[in-house]
């Protein structure tokens, strides 16, 4: 397995940089949502005006996040401990903590339309799904997915079955929400980290970053369909919402690979940072706007988030978080 060394930018070229393509970035009143994992923090930057607007402790080594789906609150997903966090989206406050039980460390989110929560829970080889979690009686269900390192999720729309991919497994792994069916398995490329479900839920898309590769597989068989080549290390995938594309954020060469759907082919490469900067901007998450205008992604080597242009492929600014920005979540 390729490991890459966490260097630190001189902090001159840490620094924000604003409009680096020429474009006029917008924000029309959203705000982006970064879990900061070396740092132990929350951060809310707000896109009108790119700055960072609250910023408050969280619980050990944070990793992913996601917001509720009226916007009002952001869940934590707390990878150095045992629980989900919830935080008012206005100004960070805590609101409740939910206790998934000893050697959780979960990782991967869904904050479903539903309104019900979903988590990975990677020490303890299952996912959980956590039922009206802004109430006082939450109810919390455990299922197994029986693999080592469940680590990154998706739910199907109408929440009847939930993916996992398990790093230590090497696998993608299905499992019946509802039936309680035994969970099915199975093992796609080298490595496979980012996964995503088709809006209309009819493909699972799962990049496997030891392969430099994404697989389009069928949600219930778990069949591949389709190999598409990407750019070095895909960590992460992310379908565009309007459903005609996906980018992987490929961490070893500093770029965003543009994959069509419909012909399950690349035919775009973004680049952020480049190959030359790759190591030591250690390039992670990635969200779209809701509008799919946007693409944001988590530089955790260098504290930043880039903005970029998805229509130019212009990196249009970087927004300074805190220590090792890595999960991204957009409200408004």
């Amino acid at each position: 397995m390729r490991v890459l060394s966490l260097l630190c930018l001189a902090a001159a070229a840490c620094a924000p940089v604003a409009g680096e393509s020429g474009a006029t970035p917008t924000g029309d009143g959203a705000a982006l949502f970064v879990a900061n994992k070396f740092g132990n923090s929350l951060s809310k930057i707000d896109l009108e005006s790119g700055e960072e607007v609250a910023r408050v402790d969280s619980c050990a080594n944070p990793h992913e996040l996601a917001t509720s789906p009226d916007g009002t609150h952001v869940a934590l997903a707390c990878y150095g401990g045992t629980s989900v966090d919830v935080f008012r989206a206005s100004d960070l406050s805590r609101v409740k903590r939910i206790e998934l039980g000893e050697n959780a460390r979960p990782h991967g989110i869904v904050w479903h339309a539903s309104g019900d929560l979903y988590a990975s829970a990677e020490g303890r080889r299952s996912i959980f799904w956590i039922r009206n979690p802004l109430s006082e009686n939450a109810e919390t269900f455990e299922l197994s997915t029986g693999q080592e390192g469940t680590h990154m999720l998706a739910v199907a729309p109408n929440a009847r079955h939930a993916w996992t991919v398990d790093m230590g497994s090497k696998t993608v792994t299905l499992v019946d929400l509802l039936t309680r069916r035994a969970p099915r398995s199975v093992e796609v490329g080298i490595e496979p980290e980012g996964i995503d479900l088709a809006p209309d839920g009819e493909t699972l898309w799962v990049s496997a970053r030891g392969s430099d590769k994404a697989f389009a597989l069928d949600p219930q068989t778990l069949e591949v369909r389709h190999e598409v080549a990407t750019g070095d290390f895909p960590l992460r995938l992310a379908i565009r919402p309007q459903g005609d594309v996906a980018v992987t954020s490929n961490l070893a060469d500093g770029s965003l690979t543009v994959i069509d759907l419909a012909a399950a082919r690349a035919v775009r490469t973004i680049t952020v940072s480049g190959r030359e900067e790759a190591e030591a901007r250690q390039q992670v998450t990635i969200v779209w706007s809701e509008d799919g205008e946007r693409i944001y992604v988590a530089e955790t080597g260098s504290d930043t988030i880039a903005e970029v242009d998805f229509a130019s492929g212009k990196v249009l600014r970087r927004l300074v978080t805190g220590d090792g920005g890595d999960g991204l979540a957009i409200v408004g």
